[in-house]
């Protein structure tokens, strides 16, 4: 029976990294098609979309499967997707900001309010939090990729705003419309990068102890699992401690 339990316990796992790595790979299609449809379905030619689909490769998004996301936004029977944001407060007065892309903007939102009313939350009107967060340009690499004074160094050489070295990565921002090309620039210089994409990083952050963190996590979790999700960023700051326990 122990040996069952743990055959079926990894079973299960399992099961959930591949639910996860097929909600990534929706995602990452969505932010393809919608890329291809608001400029021209060419990466040479379109920034965003280059950089959408340099982000697919990174995470192992099947060349087809790109392929499939970009016709998709073109022809005569083009998937129509909306992009939209919400903004609001978790528990404990955490900001948060979550991007969406649907073709039915009501459930959506129905969904949405849902979730952060259950949570202890609430959404608040557009602008209500985004102020305590930058709109950035993203750039990762692996530790194992270069050290840090060769990455601060290739960073100033490219144009790039800030540089963080951090146990998980070295991570690179710039000005969001600068993306495209510091990312070039610093593939050119250290090698090719885990990550490259625009996000919302805060500037006002919310310290939570343990058990404070757990509900706005779990209320995150909640948010990212809504198909239509894109992206979930929060202003919650926690020491490493916490952050193992969670």
């Amino acid at each position: 029976m122990a040996g069952h339990s743990k055959w079926a316990n990894i079973q299960h796992r399992k099961g959930r990294q591949d639910a996860a790595r097929s909600k990534l790979f929706s995602k990452l299609s969505r932010e393809i098609t919608v890329a291809a449809k608001v400029g021209d379905s060419d990466p040479e030619k379109n920034p965003r979309l280059r950089l959408a689909v340099k982000e697919a490769k990174s995470n192992s998004l099947p060349r087809d499967v790109i392929e499939r996301a970009i016709s998709k936004a073109v022809g005569a029977d083009a998937e129509t997707l909306e992009e939209i944001r919400y903004e609001g407060y978790g528990p404990h007065g955490v900001a948060l900001i979550v991007e969406a892309m649907t073709d039915n903007r009501n459930r959506t939102a129905s969904r949405i309010r849902t979730i952060f009313s259950k949570s202890g939350g609430n959404l608040a009107e557009t602008g209500a939090v985004s102020f305590m967060f930058e709109r950035m340009g993203e750039i990762v690499f692996s530790l194992e990729a270069c050290g840090s004074e060769e990455v601060l160094e290739a960073a100033i050489e490219a144009g790039a705003d800030d540089v963080e070295s951090l146990p998980e990565g070295h991570y690179i921002y710039t000005e969001a419309r600068d993306l495209s090309s510091v990312s070039k620039s610093m593939e050119e210089l250290v090698g090719e990068a885990e990550s490259t994409k625009i996000v919302w990083r805060p500037v006002t952050v919310a310290e939570l102890g343990l058990e404070e963190a757990r509900h706005v996590v779990k209320l995150i979790e909640l948010l990212e699992d809504e198909d239509d999700v894109q992206t979930v960023t929060s202003n919650i700051e926690m020491p490493e401690e916490i952050l193992e326990s969670i």
